[in-house]
C-alpha cells in the first residue's frame, strides 16, 4: 500500500504504518498543490491512501469519484495522534479503496489536580 501524507500530517506516524510505503507531499515536490491537484497527482502516481489533517477536505472536494482513500486525523498534534496510533492503523487497514474515514484523536484533559474530569452526575 502506498500512503501519502499531506502537509500537517506528523511525519513520525510513518514508522507505525509499515509494511507500506509512506511519502510526504513535500518529498514528492507537491507542497504547492491545492487539494484537488494533490488528490489527482497522488492517484496518478499510484498512491492508495492520503492521510491528512485537513478537516475541510471532504467539504471542498468531491471524493466520491476518487480511487484514492482519505483518512483525516482530527488533530495535528503528534503527542495526541501517538496516543491513538492503534486507531490510525485500524483505519488504514480497514479502509476500502476510495473510502473516507476520520480518526478522532481527542484525549481528555487533566484538571488542575491531575485527575481527568468526571462526567456530571444526573440529579436524583
Amino acid at each position: 500500500m502506498k500512503i501519502l501524507f499531506d502537509q500537517g500530517t506528523p511525519v513520525p506516524l510513518r514508522r507505525h504504518l509499515h509494511p507500506g510505503r509512506v511519502d510526504t507531499a513535500a518529498e514528492m515536490g507537491w507542497s504547492a498543490l491545492g487539494n484537488g491537484e494533490l488528490l489527482a497527482a497522488a492517484e496518478e502516481a499510484g498512491f492508495d491512501l492520503l492521510i491528512t489533517t485537513d478537516q475541510n477536505l471532504r467539504y471542498q472536494q468531491n471524493l466520491a469519484q476518487r480511487r484514492i482513500g482519505v483518512i483525516v486525523l482530527m488533530s495535528t498534534s503528534w503527542p495526541r495522534i501517538h496516543e491513538k496510533v492503534l486507531d490510525v492503523i485500524a483505519a488504514v487497514n480497514g479502509l476500502p479503496q476510495g473510502g473516507y474515514a476520520e480518526v478522532t484523536v481527542y484525549i481528555e484533559q487533566e484538571g488542575a489536580d491531575g485527575k481527568t474530569p468526571e462526567s456530571p452526575q444526573p440529579p436524583n
